[in-house]
């Protein structure tokens, strides 16, 4: 004979008799802005509190929208850059009082879209879809019913929804700007075989602003974006007599594992032999073995519109927005500051 208790929920109707007043004056005092005494709400919380009655907000949620839990979907949502995203995003959406379902798409496509699936039963007010992979048709699937859908560093993707991306033209620009100055001549860019909208980006357009300036430049894709990637790159092109001396990362992740093969297993001093710039400012940058160069995304701009968009759109019908948004330089130590003599 098992000797386990089944917990009982307790009803709103119980709570209603235990205070001795109607059901509606329980739901009254539950729903923000109504009308209710503060006798009748005293009375309600008390005998909620020794129930242990709490308002069941996903039934709710079919008819009030702010109720209805968000959806998050990302991948890779362990890598640096995605974690701090996900942090910084989670926060500000609970802090707004708003519920959040997370969808981790790196299980494969079958998996996240019964996952999608779910939400949509639950009637998600939004999906955000995080920098990264999620599978194009997963996104199709939320634009497609009706959702409002906002997509983070996915630009020129999916009419209807709303963009918040970065301006990397100038961003590339800058980059190359201090490979420029510090009178490095053979440049290279580490990217990834994961062709993501934004890390694609970045690699095209630091690559158009070299061939502008004239400046010699290859793009490296040697596996998906990782720092073993950036490892695996540093010892296929570091043993050239033609190696670069310039080198931009389309992430951070990438130029530490570049860093970390180019001094262990090179001896090459950066920056004095190697100049290498990466892109995110994830914690790691800052730390004393890196001191990288790099752009940070500004989280807290980002994750402060998205918010701003979903309060906008909450119950009333809007055109889709797009959003640019700076990456600030974070100058270090990975770049000299004159050319090597």
């Amino acid at each position: 004979m098992s000797n386990s208790k089944q917990k009982i929920v307790a009803s709103a109707a119980e709570v209603a008799r235990l205070a001795g007043v109607s059901r509606s004056a329980v739901s009254r005092t539950f729903t923000p802005g109504a009308s209710v005494s503060e006798y009748t709400r005293h009375k309600v919380l008390e005998a909620a509190k020794t129930l242990n009655y709490h308002v069941n907000h996903l039934a709710r949620g079919l008819s009030n929208e702010r109720s209805r839990p968000v959806c998050l979907l990302g991948a890779n949502l362990n890598a640096p850059y995605q974690a701090r995203l996900l942090d910084a995003l989670t926060l500000k959406l609970q802090q707004a009082s708003r519920a959040v379902m997370v969808i981790n798409t790196s299980g494969g496509e079958a998996d996240a879209d019964a996952a999608l699936r779910q939400t949509l039963n639950y009637r998600a007010s939004a999906t955000i879809v995080l920098s990264g992979t999620p599978q194009a048709s997963l996104v199709e699937t939320c634009v497609n019913s009706g959702q409002h859908v906002i997509l983070v560093n996915r630009e020129g993707q999916f009419e209807g929804a709303d963009h918040i991306s970065l301006d990397y033209a100038n961003t590339m620009y800058d980059a190359l700007y201090m490979l420029k100055q510090a009178g490095c001549q053979r440049l290279a860019v580490i990217s990834s075989t994961i062709q993501s909208p934004s890390l694609l980006k970045r690699e095209q357009l630091f690559f158009a602003a070299a061939d502008e300036s004239n400046i010699e430049c290859t793009v490296y894709r040697c596996g998906p974006t990782s720092y073993q990637t950036g490892v695996e790159t540093a010892r296929q092109i570091l043993p050239s007599r033609q190696r670069p001396d310039g080198v931009f990362c389309v992430t951070d992740l990438i130029a530490c594992g570049f860093m970390d093969a180019a001094r262990q297993e090179f001896k090459l001093n950066i920056p004095e032999d190697l100049c290498v710039i990466g892109f995110d400012n994830i914690e790691q940058a800052g730390w004393l073995s890196y001191q990288l160069t790099t752009f940070g995304q500004p989280l807290d701009e980002m994750t402060n519109a998205i918010i701003d968009r979903l309060e906008k759109t909450e119950g009333a019908e809007q055109s889709a927005e797009k959003l640019l948004f700076t990456a600030p330089l974070i100058w270090r130590q990975s770049v000299r500051l004159t050319p090597s003599s």
